[in-house]
């Protein structure tokens, strides 16, 4: 497993504790980007699904996960897609 996607999965499931995580490291579509990393990462993809996020606003949900992730942003994670929804939302 790419060393960053494993950083933000251990930062995740420690802060979040979520009931299902996928990251997608989708760098190769943004190479040549003058924000993407050297090493091929910096750009992800992040379904959590976590009853941290019940009753809390979408903007709450996403500020959640970029504290969780702390100093990764801007560091190991240039630009982050985020889904971030409830249990019950997920099955739905």
């Amino acid at each position: 497993m790419h060393k960053n996607i494993q950083l933000i999965r251990e930062r995740l499931e420690a802060a979040l504790e979520p009931q299902l995580l996928t990251i997608v490291d989708e760098s190769a579509a943004h190479a040549g980007h003058a924000g993407a990393l050297a090493s091929g990462g910096g750009h992800y993809k992040v379904h959590i699904v976590s009853n941290k996020f019940q009753n809390q606003s979408a903007i709450t949900r996403h500020k959640m996960v970029y504290v969780a992730l702390g100093d990764a942003m801007g560091s190991a994670i240039h630009a982050i897609s985020i889904s971030a929804q409830t249990p019950a939302e997920a099955a739905n």
